[in-house]
């Protein structure tokens, strides 16, 4: 039996204790699409060392927790990984969040806006899939 399932499992603790974390220790949601657009655009200059650490932790515990092992299906096309970014970009701004805020946060405080979000993000990406895989052969 694949232990594929395990890194999900290992991976929903990480960012579900990081969420509570986070709410414990500075009494904020943990979005990180706010945190790193704070960093961005400079509305979050009065606690941008808190926000660096967390967009650092985000990118370094999960190299050090796979080694740099890590298998990925990511597509080698550059275009459709740009576009991709791009259009995840623009659906956070759209949504004023992402999965952190919306899925893990929202749903966990029955937050109506958190459900509608989290599973308007599973629609697109299941209908994305279906779109680029099954019917135009791209990914």
């Amino acid at each position: 039996m694949p232990a594929d399932w395990l890194w999900g499992l290992v991976g929903g603790l990480m960012i579900g204790s990081a969420a509570a974390l986070f709410l414990l220790v500075s009494g904020r949601i943990m979005g990180a699409s706010g945190l790193i657009g704070g960093l961005v655009d400079g509305s979050g200059r009065q606690n941008w060392a808190e926000r660096a650490v967390f967009v650092l932790g985000l990118i370094a515990v999960p190299a050090v927790v796979t080694a740099g092992n890590a298998e990925t299906h990511l597509t080698s096309n550059a275009a459709i990984i740009i576009c991709a970014g791009l259009l995840v970009g623009f659906g956070t701004r759209l949504a004023n969040g992402c999965t952190s805020g919306h899925g893990v946060c929202g749903i966990s405080r029955l937050s109506l806006r958190g459900i509608v979000a989290t599973a308007c993000y599973l629609f697109a990406g299941a209908l994305s899939v279906y779109l680029f895989r099954h019917m135009l052969g791209w990914i």
